[in-house]
């Protein structure tokens, strides 16, 4: 079977199961505890690396843009610059791919774990739906708590730039926030919880996929990690393009 085959058959089996968890979501019993639990492992477990990667990324931006725009006579313009690139671009992709390494094997590891241990064949055994109780709570904790992951990488990102811009270019604070506030639209902040909520379909469908797959024992377990991570990384990164390209037909956006 070649590459292209086996891709299209992946795509369409995480679309099933994607599907199946969603109808499932009506039907009782709806394991809220477990909602919960999710929600507090992928969102308040990834706040660290989210802060982190928002903040220095914010910086960088300001570190790597002033000059250019000093040299023509815009240095005004950074926290315009810094904000546009974050909530439009950066935010959410990066947001989607430190949420996809850390989550996305976790879950493929854990779900991977329960089928080479037969947890999953007991919990069938037994009439639990493994879909219903164990792919619906990740899939929806991770489209509750991914778009705040990327507000909060947002704000702590345009923090970042903040910082540098004052203490380092001598940019006043209250010019820097005008050009933020300038710079921002509804677009925008539309265009980016649109992103994360499309990258967190992708992370929870793949990394469940990929575990529930998983076979030969301990060794596939770690297949299935690694390639949960890759896939969804790769998927978050072409998805972008078409969002984008999606974003800008529909809600106007400038593209020239």
């Amino acid at each position: 079977m070649n590459f292209a085959l086996r891709a299209l058959l992946e795509v369409q089996e995480s679309t099933l199961l994607a599907a199946r968890a969603a109808r499932r979501l009506f039907r009782r019993p709806t394991y809220i505890p477990e909602m919960i639990t999710q929600m507090d492992v992928i969102g308040v477990g990834s706040l660290t690396i989210i802060l982190l990667t928002g903040f220095f990324t914010g910086g960088v931006l300001a570190l790597q843009t002033y000059p250019t725009l000093k040299y023509y006579g815009a240095q005004d313009q950074t926290g315009r610059l810094v904000a546009t690139a974050l909530v439009r671009e950066l935010g959410p992709v990066l947001t989607g791919l430190m949420v996809a390494g850390r989550v996305a094997s976790a879950i493929a590891a854990e779900l991977g774990s329960m089928v080479v241990s037969q947890q999953i064949d007991a919990m069938r055994a037994l009439g639990t739906d493994p879909v219903r109780k164990l792919v619906a709570p990740r899939l929806i904790a991770l489209i509750v708590t991914l778009p705040l992951l990327t507000l909060i990488a947002d704000t702590v990102g345009i923090g970042g730039g903040w910082v540098v811009s004052t203490q380092f270019f001598d940019i006043a604070s209250g010019s820097f926030m005008a050009a933020v506030w300038e710079g921002l639209s509804t677009d925008d902040i539309v265009g980016g919880f649109v992103k994360s909520t499309a990258f967190a379909l992708i992370i929870a469908t793949v990394a469940c996929r990929q575990g529930l797959k998983t076979e030969g024992g301990t060794v596939g377990v770690g297949r299935s990690t690694t390639t949960a991570v890759v896939s969804s990384s790769i998927l978050i990164i072409i998805a972008d393009y078409f969002i984008t390209r999606g974003l800008q037909i529909i809600l106007g956006l400038p593209t020239a």
